[in-house]
């Protein structure tokens, strides 16, 4: 029991999510005496039948150190759901599946919004599990999903559910610092293909958007944000990051190959929204912004050489998508006065 606590009360103290995603697996592997060999922690990601399982950290007496999978992972890596049984009948009943045979499993389906599993843990034992130690794990669990809880009451924006503009600082520097691990990460034959990728920071701003609350009110216009924050998530991937920094204002984070790959994604979201019919306010555009991420990039810096692009777009006729990069290519900014213009977020 004293094992339980001390590890509850070390989560307690967490406020990073990956940090709470180690602790929660390292406290699973500490009852290796009751027979626990490994634990497993994993997100699902995609829809229906091509719903897969992304490792969001491992520990246990057959796993050294904590392990995850890159969030830039090939999605065609990850196991698909419904190739685990196990894991598959704990999502569909919501409740804690158990092997009744070798080898000892018990998977718990973990919420993430009401009545949708979104995060699972895998235990492997040595031997039957016990009533106490289900016991045990059930309150691990608990606590992890109450937890979980807490971080996105503090870092998700009340309206959309987006990430806020608090939460932003820190998926910044990660997302820096995993750019630069990656080819140490990735196997030695895939790293020449995966070098290239960079990381792209893009601000979105709606367009008009005070007409929208001037005529139709203000729960018209939240409704509006609300729908933007839906078609921002159907249009890109799971490790996108997505941030509402308030008033009519998104910024995404996002992994790509290219500028052509950047663009092309952002591309397809403006259209995606000027052909969206929204109730009672009918179309409405978007004007987009984007610029890659530096050596040594700050997050104020990032988002101003992107906050500029946006500028430049709404100055010549709105609903378009402008790379700050290209702009300052073709002498349509100038780079020196642009790149002073350092945005302090908070």
């Amino acid at each position: 029991m004293k094992r339980l606590v001390d590890g509850l009360v070390r989560m307690s103290r967490l406020r990073d999510r990956d940090a709470l995603d180690q602790a929660l697996v390292q406290l699973v592997g500490e009852h290796a005496d009751e027979g626990v060999e490994t634990a497993q922690l994993m997100r699902l990601v995609g829809e229906s039948q091509d719903m897969r399982c992304l490792t969001l950290a491992t520990n246990g007496l057959a796993v050294p150190a904590t392990v995850q999978n890159p969030v830039w992972e090939d999605w065609t890596l990850l196991p698909h759901l419904v190739d685990d049984a196990l894991r598959l009948q704990a999502v569909t009943d919501n409740t804690p599946a158990l092997s009744n045979a070798l080898p000892w499993r018990v998977v718990f389906p973990i919420e993430q919004t009401l009545g949708e599993v979104g995060v699972l843990l895998d235990v492997a034992a040595d031997r039957p599990f016990s009533a106490e130690l289900l016991d045990v794990l059930g309150s691990a669990v608990q606590n992890y999903r109450n937890l979980l809880g807490l971080l996105d009451y503090g870092e998700k924006d009340a309206l959309t559910e987006l990430l806020n503009r608090k939460s932003f600082d820190g998926a910044f520097f990660k997302a820096a610092q995993a750019r630069h691990a990656q080819p140490e990460l990735l196997q030695p034959e895939r790293r020449a293909a995966a070098e290239a990728p960079g990381t792209w920071l893009a601000v979105l701003d709606i367009d008009h958007f005070k007409r929208v609350n001037d005529n139709f009110g203000h729960l018209i216009g939240d409704e509006v944000l609300l729908l933007m924050a839906r078609l921002m998530r159907a249009n890109f991937r799971f490790h996108d990051q997505l941030y509402r920094f308030g008033g009519e204002e998104f910024v995404i984070l996002m992994r790509c190959p290219s500028a052509e790959d950047a663009l092309g994604a952002l591309e397809r979201l403006r259209h995606r929204v000027a052909n969206h019919v929204f109730p009672q306010v009918g179309q409405i555009t978007v004007s987009i912004g984007f610029a890659c991420l530096r050596g040594n990039d700050t997050p104020g810096a990032a988002f101003g050489r992107a906050d500029q692009a946006v500028y430049y777009a709404k100055e010549h006729g709105r609903n378009q998508c402008c790379s700050y990069d290209k702009l300052v290519q073709t002498g349509a900014l100038e780079q020196a006065k642009a790149e002073a213009m350092d945005v302090d977020l908070f």
